[in-house]
């Protein structure tokens, strides 16, 4: 008997064994892989969530829901529909990806506690209190250091690092260009956020900044740039480098340049201790890093005496970024009280109204008199009788002595012209003297007005004039005032270079009252140019 009972048991056991292992490795992986399946899908379906920490709780959650729906009715998960769609949000723009602007810059001014109490004027003329970020790096405290009650009108002032640790053996020199050299990197070491471009200039030094902002976002301040502009003296850049921003018309360092310029700098300085100045030593430590200079014609060191008529009234078609000495240069307008009072009237001025046009040059001609105008927009007016070439009138005028106070043609690092001998070629100048914006009627739409720039110029006396029997008109006869209209164009630098058109609308007559000229400047037309 119990042999028959165990034939009879043993079927059972073996079918219970085997429905068992069944469910054990077979319907339970199939619930594990439907499981996991249903969890991940919201990662490969069409309404993908944003990436972050939320998503991973929604696909948390989204495992829990398909477990407890499982484990509770198999049917019920069979019926449930694909996850609800997630908004997507936009992802913020970087810092980095922000439109340029003064904000991005830091300016370093080098100057001296000795000179301060008459530099600092030029500073005011064009720092913009709250909108812009730099320090004046002085040798030694001034009064404005200590005074809480300091002037709103300047950047804030710090004194320079001791640098007695490196040699310096210039015997012409001054130890001052050491200290000077390193505020760049000493800018960079305050690590200030958002800083783009480190620009570098002296106490005498102006910035045109909108023009500034221009120029620099023409570059990724990502990679290593060095931007400025050499001498105006050709042998100045013999002595020192073509290849060197000369720091007096100011130049910009990238933040990824000034990052390595400060990691090398100090021991870049015990290698060149023969250098003369400041902007050699940052030269040379551009050299071993292997960054060479991005000339820009706006820098201007402006190394002339005299009068910057000739250089400014054919200015390059680019935007006018700096100037500097102007001790040594006389003011810009002819008889107002002072270098900084003429250099106020500009910037409150033209660079307010429409900063990217200052000292643009347009050739026209008024045709019936035969006379040449050339407008530097915001600066002069010049009329010649004849008609000159745009060629000519392009090439700077040599109204200015060489660094040197010498009047030698070939000691400049550009072409210039000569002033006319013939005293009937002599040029008329008339100097900007007011400057508004007004709302005027569209040409083509009386019922729509437009802005416009009006700028007024007069003429410039001189003392003994000379008399010419040309039969042309002598322009300073009959004209004593000229007024240009333009539309102020903020995007003249976003588009390829190319001087604008001017168009004489109205000239004096013999006989009349109105000695006033009348010029529109702006973009040139269809099929528009100077033509002689």
């Amino acid at each position: 008997m119990s042999s028959d009972a165990g034939g009879k048991v043993m079927p059972k056991s073996r079918a219970s064994f085997f429905l068992y292992g069944l469910l054990l490795y077979v319907l339970l992986p199939v619930l594990a892989v439907y499981v996991v399946a249903f969890a991940l899908s919201p990662l490969y379906s069409g309404s993908r969530p944003p990436a972050g920490g939320n998503s991973v709780a929604r696909l948390a959650a989204g495992a829990d829901g398909v477990r407890n729906s499982s484990s509770s009715s198999p049917s019920s998960a069979m019926i449930r529909g694909p996850p609800a769609p997630v908004a997507r949000t936009k992802p913020r723009p970087s810092a980095d990806a922000a439109p340029m602007g003064l904000r991005h810059i830091v300016f370093g001014i080098g100057a001296s506690a000795s000179l301060w109490e008459s530099r600092r004027e030029y500073i005011k003329v064009w720092w913009r209190p709250g909108k812009m970020r730099g320090f004046v790096w002085l040798d030694k405290p001034v009064p404005e250091y200590y005074s809480r009650n300091s002037s709103t009108e300047l950047p804030g002032i710090k004194i320079s690092a001791d640098t007695s640790k490196f040699p310096y053996t210039h015997g012409a020199g001054s130890r001052s260009a050491l200290r000077i050299s390193r505020i760049v990197s000493e800018s960079y070491r305050l690590g200030l956020p958002g800083v783009r471009w480190f620009v570098m200039g002296d106490d005498d030094t102006v910035f045109f900044p909108d023009n500034l902002v221009d120029v620099l976002s023409k570059y990724d301040h990502t990679q290593p740039y060095y931007i400025g502009n050499p001498s105006e003296s050709h042998i100045q850049n013999l002595i020192f480098s073509y290849g060197m921003a000369f720091g007096g018309g100011g130049f910009a360092v990238s933040r990824a340049l000034a990052a390595q310029l400060a990691r090398m700098q100090d021991g870049c300085m015990h290698r060149y201790p023969a250098l003369y100045g400041s902007d050699d030593r940052i030269h040379a430590c551009m050299s071993e890093l292997g960054v060479p200079l991005t000339r820009h014609l706006g820098f201007h060191q402006c190394d002339i005496w005299g009068d910057v008529l000739g250089l400014l009234g054919s200015h390059p078609v680019v935007p006018l970024v700096t100037l500097h000495h102007f001790d040594f240069l006389q003011p810009l307008f002819p008889g107002a009280r002072s270098r900084t009072a003429a250099l106020r009237r500009l910037f409150k001025g033209p660079v307010r109204l429409d900063p990217p046009a200052v000292a643009q040059q347009s050739v026209c001609y008024d045709r019936e008199k035969q006379w040449t105008v050339s407008v530097s927009w915001g600066f002069a007016v010049v009329v010649i009788r004849g008609v000159l070439s745009p060629r000519e009138m392009e090439t700077p005028m040599r109204t200015f002595l060489n660094w040197y106070k010498r009047a030698d043609y070939t000691a400049y690092s550009f072409n210039t012209r000569p002033v006319a001998r013939n005293p009937c070629q002599r040029p008329q100048v008339y100097y900007m003297r007011r400057s508004r914006m007004e709302r005027r009627l569209r040409r083509r739409n009386a019922n729509a007005t437009v802005l416009t720039t009006v700028t007024e110029y007069e003429r410039h006396r001189v003392v003994n004039p000379v008399r010419c029997r040309w039969r042309i008109s002598d322009p300073a006869t009959l004209l004593d005032r000229v007024v240009i209209l333009k539309k102020p164009d903020p995007d003249l630098w976003k588009r390829s270079p190319r001087r604008n058109c001017c168009r004489v609308v109205s000239s004096p007559n013999n006989g009349t009252n109105d000695r006033t000229m009348a010029v529109d400047v702006g973009v040139c037309r269809d099929g528009e140019f100077a033509r002689v």
